[in-house]
């Protein structure tokens, strides 16, 4: 059974000098751990402000807070492909999905984009406002799922923005419904690859997922410009919702790179 598992933002385990010592919580993850109403003896797994990875024992759990004990040190252990997710902007609450269910299949970047036929217009203000409601979903869906990492939430961005992004990426994977379907996902990758002479392992893959109404040619052909290992693919005969094909979309490319490289697990 897994284990709870808590971020911390400004705690680095290795420098607490007692060998039992309060864990710094945020407010919402000490209301998480009434609410799993920890025992004294109970592990919890906890990754640093270091970005390092510990299982800790509780000692206590009382009105001064949660006090543990280190019983492991781990590793991280999330090396390998990493895949950025640059989703057109959807209106209502698609964008909260895809960033929960992207976090959990293992998207490490979430980069939201503002497209010509997004209905969601952000102004600046807006926009950082929404950007932390993400930040917060991806913060609790990676807690929820064990991931070792919080994924990256950037800002809305337009177009321009987008392929200043995309320009280094070792791949990118444009959805589209009106691409060529005799160029598959899986034939893309292995392409970027070959040309890099670059692992599977090693690989940085971007995945456009365009807003409700899909991408337009215009900004198509724009992300096919910005990088020369960039390639339109479709998902498949179905049409996806843009919720749908911003999960199954960067699922499908972590599962080929995982292929490619051997079964990297």
């Amino acid at each position: 059974m897994a284990l709870p598992q808590f971020f911390l933002e400004n705690q680095v385990l290795d420098a607490e000098e007692s060998p039992v010592f309060p864990l710094r919580l945020s407010d919402d993850d000490l209301h998480h751990a009434r609410v799993l109403r920890l025992e004294r003896g109970q592990h919890v797994a906890v990754v640093d402000a270091a970005s390092d990875y510990f299982e800790c024992e509780v000692a206590s759990f009382d009105a001064d807070g949660l006090l543990v004990s280190i019983s492991l040190r781990g590793d991280v252990g999330e090396d390998g492909p990493s895949v950025m997710l640059v989703q057109g902007l959807a209106k209502g609450d698609k964008m909260d999905t895809v960033v929960r269910h992207g976090t959990e299949v293992g998207v490490d970047v979430f980069v939201p984009l503002a497209c010509e036929r997004s209905v969601v217009k952000l102004d600046a203000k807006k926009a950082a406002a929404r950007a932390e409601r993400w930040r917060s979903i991806a913060r609790s869906a990676a807690m929820q799922s064990g991931r070792r990492h919080v994924p990256e939430v950037s800002e809305p961005v337009g177009l321009d923005g987008a392929c200043e992004l995309l320009r280094n990426a070792t791949a990118v994977i444009v959805c589209y419904e009106e691409a060529d379907g005799s160029q598959s996902i899986t034939r893309a990758l292995s392409s970027a690859l070959t040309k890099l002479r670059m692992p599977a392992e090693d690989a940085r893959v971007a995945v456009v997922v365009g807003p409700e109404g899909g991408l337009t040619s215009r900004e198509v052909q724009c992300l096919l410009d910005c990088n020369p290992r960039a390639y339109s693919c479709t998902l498949g005969p179905s049409i996806l919702r843009t919720e749908t094909a911003g999960v199954v979309a960067p699922a499908l490319v972590l599962h080929d790179l995982r292929n490619l490289s051997g079964g990297l697990s």
